[in-house]
């Protein structure tokens, strides 16, 4: 009788040539070769066992989407404002500015509704920090499930507070870890016209909006809002972190945001454009506009000009501007992550972003300007 387990054969990979040669072929020779480690990953359900939702969070969480769905059908005329750290890298930090902006809130909801940006996941050019789930301790460890752990911690307690928060879906396993506490989501412009991204967004819960391609391309834009509005059938990772085959019924409250090229697009020129070719598509003219990213051309104070541009926009009756992204945090600027050199509390370690001072005229800006647009 053959031994059960043979130590001539322990690959981790491998395939029996025959029964008569006893021999192993070592697939480990073509497979892997350049992978280093691989490492246990806590599985989704683990984590939302041990950091579950509370009946007041998910309460939160539904009538966000609810009323951003509702602005997205013509059913509610505030206007959805996206508004926070570029990324988020500190636990302390991050909580500070939701405690800020929830008053703040409360006191523009007629008029504004207020989804606190809490993005964990950055895209790279070339390399650089990929974010507070990746590399949590910001030193190069990686200690992903522990990143995953403080990230579920921080949106419980960002909506605990009675702020519902956006974020930016880039890898496609972190949705399962986090999905049912996001209001709002956006797909990044590297990733729109990504089949595998436009295939996730038709199966999220939330809204979600698809930022236009990096070289100002709008159609690539609205193609993912057209194909996420469809069912696919694609694979991925269960809650019990089991690979399956996801079927979605798509999602109806996609929309695009203009965030730039090679030039601005946020004049009112740019949001006529835009609407042009979603009508062609057939798609519900409507736009939110990022105030950052090309449209500032990179300088974090522009933002405060281009909201005031947008403000013009919405009070001279502008309608199809449904929602705004700023970037803000405590202080303005950035700083660069280096090691052994401490960061000044409050400043954005990726983008540069406008601080809580100028945040707050901003908001009540747009909010005077959609009661404008309102009463005429």
């Amino acid at each position: 009788m053959p031994a059960l387990d043979d130590f001539r054969h322990d690959h981790e990979a491998g395939v029996r040539v025959s029964d008569s040669a006893g021999e192993t072929l070592d697939t480990t020779r073509i497979d892997d070769v350049r992978i280093a480690a691989v490492r246990a990953l806590v599985s989704p359900a683990v984590l939302l066992e041990e950091l579950p939702v509370t009946p007041a969070v998910e309460a939160l969480v539904e009538t966000t989407r609810e009323a951003i769905g509702r602005v997205l059908h013509g059913r509610d005329d505030r206007l959805v404002v996206v508004v926070g750290p570029c990324s988020i890298h500190d636990h302390a930090q991050a909580m500070d500015y939701a405690r800020r902006l929830k008053p703040l809130a409360d006191e523009l909801g007629d008029d504004l509704i207020v989804v606190m940006r809490v993005y964990f996941e950055k895209p790279r050019t070339t390399v650089g920090w990929k974010g507070y789930i990746n590399d949590p301790r910001l030193d190069g460890s990686f200690r992903i499930n522990e990143g995953l752990r403080l990230a579920r911690q921080l949106l419980l307690q960002i909506s605990a507070l009675g702020l519902p928060a956006g974020t930016e879906f880039l890898d496609l396993l972190t949705p399962q870890y986090q999905s049912d506490l996001i209001a709002w989501g956006a797909i990044g412009a590297r990733t729109t016209e990504s089949q595998s991204h436009r295939q996730l967004a038709s199966g999220l819960s939330c809204p979600v909006g698809f930022k236009n391609g990096t070289d100002g391309s709008v159609q690539v834009a609205a193609d993912a809002v057209l194909a996420s509005a469809a069912p696919h059938s694609f694979m991925g990772m269960t809650k019990m972190g089991v690979a399956a085959i996801f079927e979605t019924r798509g999602n109806p409250d996609g929309h695009i945001i203009l965030r730039g090229g090679k030039q601005p697009n946020y004049a009112a020129a740019d949001v006529e454009a835009a609407c042009a070719v979603l009508r062609k598509a057939k798609l519900r003219e409507q736009v939110m506009i990022d105030c950052s990213h090309a449209n500032s051309a990179k300088q974090h104070r522009r933002q405060i000009d281009v909201a005031r541009d947008i403000a013009a926009q919405i009070a001279a009756g502008e309608q199809r501007i449904m929602g705004v992204m700023v970037e803000s945090h405590l202080a303005e600027g950035r700083q660069d992550l280096k090691p052994g050199v401490a960061l000044q509390p409050g400043i954005s370690i990726t983008d540069a972003c406008i601080g809580w001072d100028d945040t707050v005229p901003v908001l009540r800006s747009l909010a005077q300007a959609v009661k404008q647009r309102r009463a005429g």
